[in-house]
């Protein structure tokens, strides 16, 4: 008997993360006019009921900051991306993504801090419905559309290891140790996270010992 993947296009994974980004969407939508929605009204906006909705996130205060923050990077992120000049560069999609995100962090990272706050403490109740990852995977998306010349040369495996270890560069917690703890200034944190990815590109690249790979490194 076949099986899907769940993390694989068409697997549960996806259809999560695809629900997940109505309902974000559904928030801005809503959220467009200054005006603060209900989990019924964006519920009802997204299509899916109010118990889908907590399924995603454990309080409207998360989602809420969720969809702000994709208002505030996703057409920038997107636009970015589309530029022919990186079209087929995977590392220097990475750097574009880095660089599209960061300059907005004066604005963004006081709202990415909450959003830790609320992943790493979720409400007492949360435990009620949370079946999917706590945080948004728009970051997961970002890095892939950024990383998508390496996906067949590298495969499935080393692919999705790769956007792992991405994740551990390009975010709210990078920017938050690179702040608090390295005590860095914005350029030299902007500096430090393009080199980290840059790293990771390609060790993955080395690794894979492919010429596609290779080739897609630029």
């Amino acid at each position: 008997m076949t099986t899907t993947d769940p993390a694989r296009p068409g697997g549960r994974e996806a259809q999560r993360r695809r629900t997940r980004k109505a309902i974000v969407d559904a928030a801005v939508r809503l959220s467009a006019d200054g005006g603060a929605p209900s989990i019924d009204e964006i519920a009802a906006a997204a299509d899916v009921s109010r118990r889908t909705v907590y399924l995603h996130f454990p309080s409207l205060d998360q989602l809420l900051i969720e969809a702000t923050l994709g208002a505030l990077n996703e057409p920038a992120v997107e636009t970015a991306l589309a530029d022919p000049a990186v079209a087929t560069d995977a590392a220097a999609r990475v750097e574009t993504l880095i660089r599209t995100l960061l300059p907005a962090e004066p604005d963004s990272l006081p709202l990415g801090r909450r959003l830790i706050r609320l992943t790493v403490d979720p409400p007492p109740d949360a435990s009620r419905a949370q079946t999917a990852p706590r945080r948004s995977p728009r970051r997961i998306g970002w890095l892939e559309q950024a990383c998508e010349p390496l996906r067949e040369p590298l495969g499935p495996e080393a692919f999705e290891r790769l956007i792992s270890a991405l994740c551990t560069v390009v975010g709210w917690e990078a920017q938050v140790a690179l702040r608090d703890v390295r005590g860095l200034d914005p350029q030299a944190e902007l500096e430090a996270v393009i080199w980290g990815a840059r790293a990771l590109v390609a060790a993955a690249i080395a690794e894979s010992g492919t010429d596609a790979a290779r080739d897609a490194e630029g």
